[in-house]
Order: structure tokens, then C-alpha cells, then sequence
């Protein structure tokens, strides 16, 4: 029997997330599984990813194949590279926080105002005369016709 790591996906139409299923390749997608390993929501930012490392190494190493997907997970996760005997793989970045983003803004604000950055739009404003004018060019044009 030829056993697959495969994704289960579960959840609404528009707010998928999946748990990390060990199952026969002959199952359906959501069918049964004999074990899950793990969850993967991708819609939360950054994406929640759990693997039970463990488990994980125990099914690779009974033969268990990863579908690409779950390669990509174990990869990120660095259960993959630790099963093949490579380097571990860069700790996951956490995402930048409201401070941080308000810290570098600051800091790039600051190497703006050392040049000539007046604060104002680049483009030049419509003049008053324009406007009279053509106002003024209009008014005869309909006063003719009548």
C-alpha cells in the first residue's frame, strides 16, 4: 500500500485551512487518514504551520511520500532537510510590527527632509486668470446662438 503526506482541506469557501494527513494515495482528498500530523492555515498573516516533527520523521522513514505541497511545509519547517540529512533551513521571520513599521517610516521621513522635499505637490496649481478666461470665452459663444 503506498502511503502519502497530503493535505485534508477543511473550512468555508473562501477561508480554507488544512491539516497534514497521513493516508493512502488511493483515498479522496478529504477521505480518511490514518494520522494527522499537523495544521496549516495559510489565511492567517503570517500562516500558522504546526508538524508533529516526530511523526513526520517516523512516516518518512517508513517510506511515506510528501505531495508537493506538504514538501514545501516540511521544507519551511525543516523536517524535510532533517530527514535528508542537510543543514537546517533559516528560522521562519515573524512579521514586522505596527512599532517597527512606524520606526522605519520615521527614519526614512528623516533622510527626505536633508533633501529639498518641500511637502508640497509637484504638480503646479491651476491659476485663477486661466479660469476667467476660459469662463469669459465660454459666455460669448452661447450668447450668439440665441
Amino acid at each position: 500500500m503506498a502511503v502519502k503526506i497530503k493535505l485534508k482541506r477543511l473550512g468555508k469557501i473562501r477561508q480554507p485551512h488544512y491539516r497534514i494527513v497521513v493516508a493512502d494515495s488511493r483515498t479522496r482528498r478529504d477521505g480518511r487518514a490514518i494520522e494527522e500530523i499537523g495544521l496549516y492555515h495559510p489565511t492567517y498573516n503570517p500562516s500558522r504551520i504546526e508538524v508533529d516533527s516526530e511523526r513526520a520523521q517516523y512516516w518518512l522513514s517508513v517510506g511515506a511520500q510528501p505531495t508537493e505541497p506538504v514538501m514545501a511545509i516540511l521544507k519551511l519547517t525543516g523536517d524535510w532537510q532533517k530527514h535528508k540529512g542537510l543543514p537546517a533551513p533559516a528560522p521562519l521571520q515573524q512579521p514586522e510590527t505596527k512599532e517597527d513599521k512606524r520606526a522605519s517610516f520615521d527614519a526614512f521621513a528623516k533622510g527626505l527632509e536633508g533633501d529639498d522635499a518641500k511637502g508640497e505637490a509637484i504638480t503646479p496649481k491651476a491659476k485663477k486668470a486661466d479660469k476667467k478666461a476660459d469662463e469669459a470665452e465660454a459666455a460669448p459663444a452661447e450668447s450668439t446662438e440665441a
